[in-house]
């Protein structure tokens, strides 16, 4: 009897009730535990491109911040310049004329090829058949080098290219110029190159979108009596909501760090028209022995795209 009283409090609800108290005091549960183990886990995945990352990405970045802050030119000790350089490149009107540059190639980068890339996919995703052929042949801009697309580009637009020859053949050889040298057309013409390079990449995007659309949504659409444009604007422009955000971020940085397709077609010429920071950073800093200043307009540039790229993720978000 003494021995039954005795192991009785052992599974009393008392006993019972002081296991999660010190659970609690432990600070963290069995779930806690796993979740923690599981982080660590991933983090352990992660690690490898992590590092790849800082030493590549993070640790010359925070350089380049560092040398923003001296008058330096490459070869000699730097001096301390403080705040002078970013001066410069805020008062600078070059300077300040390569970043609005840079943003008017927004409109060729991201608006056009976004606009012509939904007209496109609608147009294919409501035709039969396959659509590898089309997909491969708007793609191949993506996966060819910016370099050779300026080099291909340049040519083409030369006094006897492929763009003055087209026009004389239909009776347009009055509209035939350099125009690549041209004062008034050198900028429209780089960046028509921009939205050929980026219209394949927003085909392929919108096209995979409409693929994860609910067919039974045209289905209900074309009951209802929906043409072709109504059910654009309905039922596929909805849909890819999340296809454009990509589209918009991704294109957008590339219209801003722009770099490869207006050096070798123009240098940024005519003059100053088709100059833009990635030009005018080369410049300072390989030809001008201003690596100071090319740092900060760097610094400057990496910002301003981080805070567009920001802010288009959280309207998209939003309105998600």
């Amino acid at each position: 009897m003494t021995a039954l009283h005795q192991e009785t409090p052992v599974s009393s609800p008392a006993r019972k009730a002081r296991g999660p108290v010190r659970a609690d005091r432990a600070g963290r549960g069995p779930a806690t535990r796993g979740r923690g183990r599981g982080g660590a886990r991933a983090f352990l995945y992660l690690a490898p491109a992590l590092l790849f990352y800082g030493a590549f990405v993070i640790v010359p970045w925070l350089h380049t911040v560092e040398l923003s802050f001296y008058h330096w030119d490459g070869i000699t000790p730097g001096v301390w310049a403080g705040l002078e350089n970013y001066r410069t490149v805020l008062t600078d009107p070059q300077l300040l004329g390569s970043i609005r540059n840079a943003f008017g190639f927004v409109g060729f980068y991201t608006v056009l090829p976004i606009a012509a890339g939904l007209v496109l996919a609608a147009v294919i995703g409501r035709a039969k058949g396959s659509h590898a052929i089309s997909r491969t042949v708007l793609f191949l801009p993506q996966i060819i080098p910016l370099v050779a697309v300026g080099v291909v580009w340049r040519g083409m637009y030369g006094t006897d290219g492929t763009v003055n020859q087209v026009l004389d053949a239909v009776g347009l050889g009055s509209w035939s110029r350099a125009w690549l040298g041209d004062f008034d057309w050198a900028y429209v013409a780089v960046g028509l190159v921009g939205s050929w390079v980026m219209l394949g990449l927003c085909l392929v995007l919108f096209q995979s979108g409409i693929q994860k659309i609910d067919p039974s949504l045209y289905e209900a659409a074309r009951l209802d009596g929906a043409g072709a444009v109504r059910e654009f604007f309905a039922v596929t422009l909805p849909g890819l909501r999340s296809e454009i955000s990509v589209a918009v971020t991704v294109t957008v940085i590339a219209a801003l760090a722009s770099f490869d397709v207006v050096f070798v077609t123009t240098g940024g010429g005519p003059g100053e028209t088709t100059t833009v920071p990635g030009v005018l950073i080369y410049r300072l800093a390989f030809t001008s022995g201003q690596v100071g200043t090319a740092c900060a307009l760097a610094v400057v540039l990496s910002t301003l795209i981080s805070l567009v790229v920001l802010a288009v993720n959280r309207l998209t978000r939003e309105r998600a």
